[in-house]
């Protein structure tokens, strides 16, 4: 079993409707992503939770969800332990509060948003009702492969930005065309801005998470 990973909430205003959990990105922190709670659901119909990456790694910042020998291509190892420790969570936060994964929006920024795509696309993991992926890409690593199949349900929503110079807006497009060709609902965004959230792009990721988890 992995370590637990430390985490933040926003709880609903009343009894959750669903459950929606943040993966923040490189270097930073479970707080990083935790205000976006209240721009994406400002009903607070919904738990919000967001996890602490497991890595910490001398002479950078903050925490990191896996080592990046290239981008696209996370360190099988880490990555796997993070997989491994994201999948125990969510498995405790769905037991704990009875909110399934057919009720739980799956959703980070950048390596976060690789982590979602990871947990929300894995044959050993339930499908989930929807994946919020912003400025990310759908990994590849050595044994793990993308399940599509069984996850026709589950809806996404892609935002990136054309001028990204960390993540290239063509890792966006190709997880468009993949979770696409897979028979999944893609509503699919890009912006002229950089490696960042698009404010527009937020404000219709909320209206899409309220579709999503009605």
């Amino acid at each position: 079993m992995a370590e637990p990973l430390l985490r933040d909430e926003r709880a609903a205003a009343g009894e959750p409707e669903g459950l929606l959990v943040l993966h923040h990105g490189r270097g930073t922190s479970e707080r990083d992503l935790l205000g976006l709670a209240d721009l994406l659901d400002p009903e607070r119909r919904l738990r919000v939770v967001t996890p602490r990456a497991p890595l910490t790694l001398p002479g950078s910042p903050g925490y990191h969800w896996y080592l990046v020998p290239r981008v696209g291509y996370p360190d099988p190892e880490t990555f796997e332990a993070a997989r491994t420790a994201l999948a125990e969570l969510h498995d405790e936060l769905w037991e704990q509060s009875g909110i399934g994964p057919e009720k739980t929006v799956l959703g980070g920024f950048s390596m976060g948003a690789v982590m979602s795509y990871a947990l929300a696309l894995s044959a050993d993991r339930p499908a989930v009702a929807g994946i919020l992926a912003f400025s990310g890409f759908v990994p590849t690593v050595a044994a793990w492969e993308p399940a599509l199949a069984d996850r026709t349900a589950t809806r996404a929503f892609v935002s990136h930005g054309r001028n990204d110079p960390v993540i290239g807006v063509d890792f966006a497009q190709r997880a468009r065309e993949l979770l696409t060709e897979g028979g999944l609902d893609v509503t699919y965004r890009e912006s002229e801005l950089g490696h960042q959230i698009d404010p527009a792009h937020l404000r219709e990721a909320s209206a899409w998470l309220g579709e999503v988890l009605r």
